[in-house]
């Protein structure tokens, strides 16, 4: 399996150009409030971002750091990579599975309001996941199972193990080929059906472990989605804006982007792995995000912008208060950002990353999982325990750290086919880290 189908099989959805291209920047420093970042430490960060894009291999990112009352953003080089219109602040990007951290928001909500409970089994909700049916051996064949010892619960859907996902230990396996047949539409595989069809379809299939053993990506966030569309009588992508988007000012974070902006949308460019040759993945006025989708996937399906982004992890770190106005229960936002896995859960995150180096560059064998982010438990680099987020195969990135206050979202139109984009993102958090001026 090349590269490539290793990050779309991931839920990630995948991205030379001249050397002598204009490189196109532009700088908005210290919006308000007292410093928190050292003017060495910018300098530092606004020349590694410059020198990624300069070599070639990145057209283009837009880079927001902010801690305190001060919010720092880069947009450097161009939407295309033969060149044309420059990145701008309020350019659109493909959030891949980095909508994980965000869409989860919908189903903190409904836990706030008790209209959903921690340990309820879906089945009333969710009838075609009642009464399954588990592999006896995971490597075996679809119909060699046993009895679900119980049923799947709302838990097992926030902590991505209710027993089903794209799991990378079990590639070849027949579970894991009729996952990506049935279940998998974030990748390359085309458009997803209606939710009702898709759940269908996935009601379908065994369970590869038991609710609750193991976590396993990806699913989980898309079985979310129709979840809260059930309970609510909305449509997930609604309900997230009643509730989350529009009291948090995400005026630019949808499931599609209209006529209107489709101009500040870059394609989306998934590099030849040998050669590095720029392909397309994704057109922006004719591309898949161009129209609103049938299913709103939870898991990898918004577009959005680092202001919009910014605001949302900046209501975390204030435990789901925006101003005056509380968005989640400081209950809920610890939930989500504390790690929620036990060692034995966790395994196969920690076989994910280092399995996948280029993919995961130490993101993820630096602790556990939360509720739809990755949370740090130990630090392996320079980010500390309790910094929380995840990343997007897109080339997206996006964190907060309670200890340092420090937000950091880092957007790019080239996906993680080839090793560049996951360097820069490490270069981003490595230089953002320096610029702290304590």
């Amino acid at each position: 399996m090349t590269e490539l189908q290793l990050a779309e099989a991931m839920g990630v959805t995948p991205g030379r150009v001249s050397q002598d291209r204009t490189l196109c920047a532009r700088r908005f420093m210290m919006e308000t409030g007292n410093s928190g970042f050292s003017e060495a430490g910018m300098r530092r960060l606004r020349e590694v971002l410059a020198r990624h894009v300069d070599s070639g291999k990145i057209p283009g990112l837009v880079a927001l750091v902010g801690r305190g009352g001060e919010t720092h953003v880069e947009a450097i080089g161009t939407l295309r990579h033969d060149g044309g219109a420059p990145m701008r602040r309020d350019t659109i990007f493909r959030m891949a599975s980095t909508s994980k951290p965000v869409t989860m928001a919908a189903a903190m909500v409904l836990l706030d309001e008790c209209r959903l409970r921690l340990d309820d089994p879906v089945d009333e909700w969710l009838p075609e996941l009642a009464d399954r049916q588990v592999l006896k051996r995971v490597d075996g064949p679809l119909d060699d199972t046993v009895p679900a010892r119980r049923p799947i619960t709302v838990r097992d859907l926030l902590t991505s193990t209710f027993g089903l996902g794209v799991d990378l230990t079990l590639m070849g396996s027949p579970i894991m080929a009729a996952v990506l047949e049935r279940a998998n539409y974030s990748g390359g595989t085309g458009p997803a059906p209606e939710p009702d069809e898709w759940m269908r379809r996935l009601g379908e299939l065994p369970l590869s472990y038991q609710p609750g053993e193991r976590w396993q990506y990806e699913l989980s966030h898309d079985v979310l989605a129709v979840l809260v569309a059930r309970v609510t009588g909305q449509s997930f992508e609604k309900f997230l804006r009643d509730r989350v988007f529009d009291p948090l000012g995400m005026t630019d974070t949808a499931f599609h982007v209209p006529a209107d902006k489709i101009d500040r949308l870059p394609p989306s460019y998934a590099p030849d792995p040998q050669t590095g040759e720029f392909h397309v993945w994704d057109e922006a006025a004719s591309g898949r995000y161009s129209q609103p989708p049938a299913f709103q996937h939870g898991g990898g399906g918004l577009v959005s912008t680092v202001d919009d982004y910014h605001a949302y992890f900046r209501m975390l770190l204030n435990g789901g208060m925006h101003g005056s106005e509380r968005i989640l229960s400081r209950p809920a936002v610890q939930l989500m950002t504390t790690n929620r896995l036990t060692p034995e859960q966790n395994a196969a995150r920690n076989a994910l990353a280092t399995n996948n180096v280029h993919i995961s560059f130490g993101q993820g064998q630096q602790g556990g999982w939360g509720f739809g982010m990755a949370v740090r438990t130990y630090r392996g680099d320079y980010a500390p325990i309790g910094q929380f987020g995840w990343d997007g195969g897109t080339g997206t990135t996006a964190y907060a750290d309670p200890a340092n206050r420090l937000t950091g979202i880092l957007l790019t139109q080239v996906g993680l086919s080839i090793p560049d984009p996951a360097r820069l993102i490490h270069d981003f958090w490595t230089t953002a880290y320096q610029a702290i001026d304590a």
